[in-house]
């Protein structure tokens, strides 16, 4: 009796086989439950990472899109204000200097009389005015005789003025072909006292026009003038053909459809491989539940 109640004892105090292997079946089926859940949960999240930072650059790019597109058209209209504004200050004068066709070479005149006026009707015409646009309450009236004979000729070898023959006598003296400017370029005070009042009856160089003799001018540059010019036809229009060019190639469609015209390729868009894994995992899911 001792014997049968020990061997009953030993055989129940062991686990039995079949229990054992239910038991680590169904903790592996887990675990390989849970490692797939979890592989499927981390293919969403990353693709919605993913996505949202695709949108912030898209975002960011609209943004800096549109305010480069205002800078653009701001540019634009106001290179067309600028073209508009030197017309008649700077590209009329230019052009005309360069029809007027003066010398390079300065020539020798003397200041043989010289006026001083003021109210309108007295000052039709002025020798300086601070400004081109007014019209001047009180003008300096100076007028000149010249002679052909470049001024570093007359230098090394002065002649006698009462011998001189001037080629022309009595005429108007600008300080400019437009006879006018603006300061601190331009002081008619000082431009007064440089060729009148006590210096009237001095040789000084000045530049002629040569198809128009009877006007004469004390400054000329043809390299500014020529410099001045080019510089006001050329960069209000790049800048406005830029501006333009730009706009009209993000926002027109006609532009866009004749600049991205390509060569048709006809393919069939495929899945990737992560959209391949994403949809089986859905469909893995659903069966699920």
């Amino acid at each position: 009796m001792k014997k049968s109640n020990t061997a009953n004892t030993m055989l129940s105090s062991l686990p039995t086989s079949p229990t054992m292997s239910t038991q680590s079946l169904g903790g592996s089926k887990i675990s390989l439950n849970s490692s797939t859940k979890s592989s499927r949960s981390s293919l969403p999240h990353a693709s919605i990472k993913s996505n949202k930072i695709d949108h912030e650059i898209e975002t960011i790019l609209e943004k800096a899109k549109f305010y480069t597109s205002v800078c653009l058209g701001t540019t634009a209209i106001l290179s067309v204000f600028t073209f508009l504004f030197l017309i008649p200050f700077v590209v009329d004068p230019a052009i005309s200097t360069i029809i007027a066709d003066y010398d390079p070479v300065p020539v020798t005149c003397i200041v043989i009389d010289h006026v001083y006026a003021e109210g309108i009707k007295n000052c039709t015409w002025s020798s300086c005015r601070e400004g081109c646009t007014s019209s001047p309450n009180k003008c300096h009236q100076l007028y000149v005789n010249y002679t052909r004979i470049p001024f570093t000729d007359w230098e090394k070898n002065p002649r006698d003025l009462a011998t001189v023959v001037w080629d022309v006598s009595y005429t108007k003296f600008l300080i400019n072909s437009e006879g006018c400017g603006y300061p601190p370029t331009t002081n008619c005070s000082v431009f007064a006292r440089q060729y009148g009042y006590s210096h009237i009856g001095e040789p000084f160089p000045c530049f002629y026009s040569r198809a128009y003799p009877e006007v004469v001018i004390g400054r000329y540059s043809w390299e500014n003038n020529l410099y001045h010019l080019i510089l006001s036809l050329i960069i209000p229009t790049v800048l406005f053909a830029i501006s333009i060019g730009v706009l009209s190639y993000w926002y027109c469609p006609c532009c866009d459809n004749a600049c991205s015209r390509s060569s048709r390729v006809y393919a069939e868009k495929f899945p990737t491989k992560e959209e391949k894994l994403l949809c089986h995992s859905d469909e893995e899911d659903e069966m699920e539940y």
